[in-house]
């Protein structure tokens, strides 16, 4: 049901910019957008874990600096049936984590120092299972696609604003209000396009959580792990670029209120709560 819910929003998202396209006629513009959207993709598809591990300045964990760490994800990759990701280290007090890669094939796992120093072996086994949950589940590349897409409508919409405002829009249908009816598009499009990427986002994390909690064979340490980082978010944020915020396991902002609203991830507590259901 989730990825059915995730291929209707992906169309959705695609279908705003085809409606985008027909309402204001301008397909050089929308050419143009389109080949960005397919060359942010191309590059993310191809090198986004080595982009998103550099801008984290992450390092890489050898099997002898921290040999329990490379056994417990060796361990769960196994449950999970895919190979063994990469394990990278972020100099961060700041407790979470993130999964990265194109496929489970060419996949990296990188946590903070904070996230190994405020967890249990037992929180520490629930977590990385939901990061190798989105490995398996493809996450990644699902989520890079609605945030381009999204991004894609947005600097469409920006383009067509100002050559309406400017002018430059097509003026034979000013006459009958499709003008204005077009600049209100053009503003609704982008917000729209926004809360169907955050829907994407939050309905993936439901899924790792559920298939995560399978791998690591139970939902308590999971559960217990989301609750510790709410309160450790409140206290200690993380420094981080909020077009990023989908990536990792809880949303580094869920502290802040406003952003709250717009977070990328679902409720703490709603997803708590789904856990111990499973239980």
């Amino acid at each position: 049901m989730n990825s059915l819910k995730t291929a209707l929003l992906l169309g959705l998202l695609s279908g705003i910019i085809l409606f985008m396209g027909r309402t204001l006629g301008g397909n050089h513009g929308l050419a143009i957008a389109l080949g960005i959207a397919v060359v942010v993709n191309f590059v993310s598809y191809w090198w986004s874990d080595k982009i998103v591990l550099m801008m984290h300045g992450a390092k890489e964990i050898a099997q002898e600096e921290d040999p329990d760490l490379h056994r417990l994800v060796g361990q769960l990759a196994l449950s999970a049936n895919i190979p063994k990701p990469r394990l990278y280290y972020v100099d961060s007090p700041a407790p979470n984590a993130f999964a990265t890669g194109r496929s489970p094939a060419h996949a990296a796992v990188a946590v903070t120092d904070g996230l190994l120093h405020v967890m249990n072996e037992h929180e520490l086994r629930g977590v990385l299972a939901h990061e190798l949950s989105h490995i398996k589940n493809r996450d990644i590349l699902i989520s890079s696609v609605a945030a381009t897409l999204a991004a894609t409508i947005s600097y469409v919409a920006g383009m067509a604003r100002w050559a309406l405002i400017l002018g430059g829009g097509r003026g034979d249908r000013d006459d009958d209000g499709g003008g204005a009816g077009a600049l209100v598009m053009l503003i609704l499009a982008p917000f729209l396009a926004l809360i169907i990427q955050l829907w994407i986002s939050r309905t993936r994390e439901f899924a790792a959580d559920a298939s995560g909690a399978r791998i690591a064979g139970t939902s308590h340490g999971l559960a217990n792990a989301l609750l510790k980082l709410d309160a450790f978010a409140k206290k200690v944020p993380v420094d981080a670029n909020p077009a990023m915020a989908h990536m990792y396991i809880m949303s580094p902002f869920s502290g802040r209120s406003l952003l709250r609203i717009f977070s990328t991830h679902p409720p703490v507590q709603e997803r708590v709560d789904r856990l111990r259901r499973m239980a």
